[in-house]
């Protein structure tokens, strides 16, 4: 499995990306010129350079080399909400008091507001479910970490992500259903493909200006605020392993979290490296049992490549990543280039058992745990 940045030729591959991840995924519309237009803007920003963070807006699929299927697709958007206002109710409470009637109560309230612009956002991770495989939705999300992590200058200090929130397989959402009665009569996939093709003018126009009290909501409603779909929870479990959090902060229509963390925070952006790559034959003997679970990266930007393998040696106390010849064309690595690499899993065993430590037993387990969405 490779990763590279989106081209022309996967079009077709988006597009039906666009129509299987359905109502909810914001970050793409079942249209095809919306989508030419997207995959130009990333080559566009792929090739621009850059010395700070802009409305440049990253995309990029993972491929099965040996057949050329795209398996899924995932992006960055650099800095958010200069072009178009990114909104979000924020979560937080009120106390109304009396002391002359000795009354006392604390509410909870949802205030819209644009407390993320200008940050990143991590986005459009979506794996395809007929090529769900190990691994597959980990490097799509890990991916992201090393590009940043080569790139600082292309991206905001504080990174966010938007967790789809609680909707039916038929696309209908507890939480917009309540705002549909009362003040924007439009159905949640309307709603979702406006803002997806950047239409979001209707929100200034209709959507309450004040704060909403949830105890007013329905009860559905009030049960998903900052909840996340079901298909979304290992994608949540695994930014919170990278030090994302929430912190009150959730979508205007589905009412799910949005998690947020520090770029230099982030755990692959601090733990990856860059070192000298050395290019070895894939007999050598040092590459016979396998090394650690790595994501490794070239370091350049349109001529980005990345995966995931256990066919690498990484020495850190010498900065020397050693590479077997075919996995370095892949990756267009040449002996001497540069490339950054994180750990995502030890291989060391116990020495007196001879079996996995608790640890790896559970990193292991984790890495079986595939997602299809993470907006």
């Amino acid at each position: 499995m490779i990763i590279r940045p989106i081209a022309h030729t996967d079009l077709d591959a988006l597009a039906e990306i666009a129509r299987e991840s359905g109502p909810g995924f914001t970050s793409l519309v079942d249209d095809r010129d919306f989508l030419t237009a997207k995959i130009q803007h990333s080559i566009d920003s792929f090739n621009r350079d850059v010395v700070e963070p802009g409305d440049e807006g990253y995309l990029f699929v993972l491929e099965d080399p040996d057949t050329g299927d795209i398996l899924g697709t995932t992006g960055i958007e650099a800095s958010v909400g200069l072009d178009s206002p990114l909104y979000h109710y924020h979560k937080s409470q009120v106390v109304h008091h009396s002391r002359e009637l000795g009354l006392f109560k604390r509410v909870d309230v949802l205030n819209m507001c644009n407390h993320y612009t200008g940050c990143s956002e991590i986005c459009t991770l979506y794996l395809r479910p007929q090529f769900r495989r190990p691994n597959a939705g980990k490097l799509l999300s890990k991916v992201r970490f090393l590009f940043m992590a080569q790139h600082p200058a292309r991206f905001a200090r504080t990174v966010i992500a938007e967790m789809r929130g609680i909707s039916s397989d038929c696309g209908e959402s507890p939480f917009w259903n309540w705002l549909r009665h009362h003040f924007v009569d439009l159905e949640f996939a309307q709603v979702t493909e406006l803002v997806g093709a950047g239409n979001n003018g209707f929100i200034a126009e209709l959507m309450p200006k004040y704060p909403l009290y949830t105890h007013l909501l329905s009860s559905e409603a009030q049960a998903v605020i900052g909840e996340v779909h079901d298909k979304t929870r290992p994608a949540l479990k695994m930014l919170e392993a990278e030090g994302f959090r929430h912190k009150g902060y959730v979508d205007l229509f589905d009412a799910g979290p949005t998690v947020e963390a520090e770029l230099d925070q982030i755990r692959s952006v601090a733990q990856s490296s860059e070192c000298t790559v050395q290019v070895v034959q894939s007999d050598t003997p040092v590459l016979q049992h396998g090394g650690d679970l790595l994501s490794i990266a070239n370091t350049q930007v349109a001529g980005f490549r990345a995966t995931l393998t256990e066919r690498a040696i990484h020495h850190p106390q010498h900065g020397l990543l050693q590479v077997p010849a075919d996995l370095a064309r892949a990756l267009d690595l040449e002996d001497g280039a540069k490339a950054r690499c994180v750990t995502l899993a030890s291989r060391a065993h116990n020495k007196t058992t001879g079996r996995a430590t608790d640890t790896d037993n559970a990193s292991q387990a984790q890495l079986q745990q595939e997602l299809r969405y993470a907006l």
